[in-house]
């Protein structure tokens, strides 16, 4: 990249322009200079990039320079492999296109309201963002028309094919106009995603993007798991239980600064609010409240935080997490500045384990977790605070006024100087008392689908990674000419259950898997044996789902049919084909051998899977 380009440098519309600069962005990233030359003037494009380069921009910014505003059907689609990726990339499209007129943006992902996505998608949108298995759904139904679209992107190609979605992405690249634009984005280019780029881009330019080491030396860079409602709570605890001088906290939104500091000066501290709104004056005099011990906390967002250097800064806390690994290297580097040590910590929900290990891979620094103060710790804080403060009125204040008031009343009361001092302690101590260590309960981290893969698993912890099951059948491996693994058996009670769609209705294993892992919020690699008749399926999954997950699989089609799950009794109605005991460690095999029977026929066993 060179130093002394700028965005303005890249012929982007001045809309487009606008929204870029007042995002905070500076400099193009090396993808985004190489790739967004290219994708302006049309070419398809195959670029090899780790997450947190910046490669959002380097395709929505080029892509939305080429749209028609005065078309409001399908012009670009993104695919991206998880909900969350969906939702980051099209938020990144809308605040991109923040000053072009009539502009939407639609995410497609499993697990949302398909009422809600119909009428948005009748609405029309020029933009879709979408994971592979509901942008299939649609397509089926024919809510999704993709015959104006003018460019696709393949977002995180070589994670689709590890989850299984593949076969998903080649069907939907097949229903898309053949004069189309496409952009692919992998970090690794295995066998099977260079075959689709070779079938599908047209004399592609080649961009390969090698990752830098992004280092922040003297900062302790530690996590917290939370749900979102946990946060609050959280951020107090941190604020009341760690040392430090002055922090800052970074969220997402403007409004967010406001209402944090709002909730925080109501606690008592004195805290201020940084966000793009605020003109320049009101930026100064807030740094330099912040300089002269005046503020101890600050609230703000990427751009308004951008160039901040105050030395008492010593803590950052990451309320939000960021999307991209060069913004969290920019957050956590308000401190540490200077040789000086600092601490980060990261606010981290269950559904963004996914970009806290984006970011450990972008900087190639592992983040460690830990458990927010507990009770005893914030007493023993707030006890040292104030005595700190009594000594220091000691040392530095004029008392003889107070002493003379203390020995009158020690006298009328007829009580002694330590019933004197508590009292008074007591008094003083009211808005911010000190015995409260049982007025904290515990913060229990969040269920997640996804355990912390860095804690040794337990019997508990059906799902983590030490026992991930491995894939085979017709699942692609990994790597590409990787040789196959051994096979090892899943742990945990698994459940066999049926969903009313078979072979008849043209379904594969992985349709199954993918409206399974994005409807349940189940990762792929805990849906077991899967196997395949004319009329149904069965299918192994976890026996703890919630209930609320199994009404909600119920409503979800595949290939126009309801799935319609439910326990496999082993009743011949309808030909059910299996028991539905737990078992414990069910096969991880998927098979698409056997077939239902015939109206009427008693129900036959099914073949027993090959090895």
């Amino acid at each position: 990249m060179s130093e002394s380009m700028s965005f303005s440098q890249l012929a982007l519309p001045e809309p487009i322009l606008r929204a870029v600069l007042e995002l905070g962005y500076e400099h193009p990233s090396p993808i985004q200079e190489a790739a967004i030359p290219k994708l302006l003037a049309g070419e398809d494009l195959l670029g090899q990039a780790q997450t947190g380069t910046g490669k959002t921009a380097a395709f929505a910014l080029p892509l939305l320079a080429r749209l028609d505003p005065a078309q409001n059907d399908p012009q670009i689609l993104v695919l991206a492999p998880t909900r969350e990726l969906a939702i980051q990339v099209a938020e990144a499209f809308q605040a991109y296109a923040r000053y072009m007129p009539a502009f939407h943006v639609l995410p497609l992902y499993g697990g949302q309201n398909y009422t809600t996505q119909l009428k948005a998608l009748k609405r029309g949108s020029q933009v879709i963002v979408g994971t592979p298995g509901r942008i299939m759904d649609h397509l089926d139904r024919g809510t999704l028309v993709l015959d104006k679209l003018r460019a696709i992107v393949l977002d995180e190609a070589d994670e689709m094919l590890r989850m299984g979605f593949i076969d998903d992405v080649q069907t939907i690249m097949d229903a898309t106009p053949p004069g189309r634009q496409v952009a692919m984005f992998s970090a690794t280019m295995p066998n099977q995603i260079r075959a689709i780029a070779q079938k599908h881009l047209k004399n592609a330019h080649e961009v390969k993007i090698e990752s830098k080491t992004s280092t922040v030396e003297r900062i302790q860079q530690r996590y917290v798991m939370l749900d979102n409602n946990q946060k609050l709570d959280a951020l107090t605890r941190i604020l009341e239980g760690e040392e430090y001088d002055a922090s800052i906290i970074f969220v997402r939104t403007k409004s967010a600064t406001e209402e944090i500091a709002e909730k925080l000066g109501a606690r008592g501290y004195a805290v201020a609010c940084l966000n793009g709104d605020m003109n320049q004056a009101h930026r100064e005099l807030t740094i330099r409240r912040l300089k002269s011990d005046q503020l101890d906390v600050i609230v703000a967002t990427d751009v308004a935080a951008r160039g901040l250097d105050v030395e008492r800064i010593s803590l950052v806390i990451n309320y939000d997490i960021p999307y991209d690994s060069e913004a969290y290297v920019h957050r956590i580097g308000r401190t540490g500045r200077a040789g000086r040590d600092g601490k980060a910590i990261l606010f981290v929900s269950p559904r963004e384990r996914r970009l806290l290990r984006t970011i450990e891979h972008a900087t190639r620094q592992p983040i460690e977790k830990m458990s927010l103060p507990t009770g005893q710790v914030i007493e023993q804080r707030r006890i040292e605070s104030f005595r700190a403060q009594l000594a220091q009125t000691i040392e530095a204040k004029n008392l003889s006024f107070f002493q003379d008031l203390v020995n009158d009343w020690r006298e009328k009361l007829e009580t002694t100087d330590t019933d004197m001092a508590a009292a008074l302690l007591y008094l003083a101590q009211k808005d911010s008392p000190l015995n409260v260590a049982n007025q904290f309960p515990e913060i229990r981290e969040p269920h997640s689908r996804d355990r912390d893969d860095r804690a040794p698993s337990s019997g508990r912890d059906k799902f983590s990674r030490g026992d991930r099951p491995e894939r085979s059948g017709d699942r692609p491996e990994r790597g590409g000419d990787r040789p196959p693994r051994q096979r090892r058996e899943l742990k945990g009670d698994y459940t066999n259950y049926r969903i009313e769609v078979g072979k008849e209705h043209g379904v594969r294993a992985g349709d199954i898997v993918g409206a399974i892992a994005n409807e349940a919020n189940i990762d792929s690699q805990f849906i077991g044996n899967i196997k395949l008749f004319d009329h149904f399926s069965t299918v192994e999954l976890p026996a703890n789902i919630p209930a609320e997950t199994m009404q909600h699989l119920k409503k979800v089609y595949v290939r126009k049919q309801k799935l319609n799950i439910s326990v496999d009794t082993g009743s011949t109605a309808g030909g059910s084909t299996s028991g539905s005991a737990p078992s414990s460690a069910p096969r991880r095999e998927r098979t698409e051998t056997g077939s239902g029977p015939r109206p009427g026929a008693a129900p036959r066993a099914p073949r027993k899977p090959r090895d």
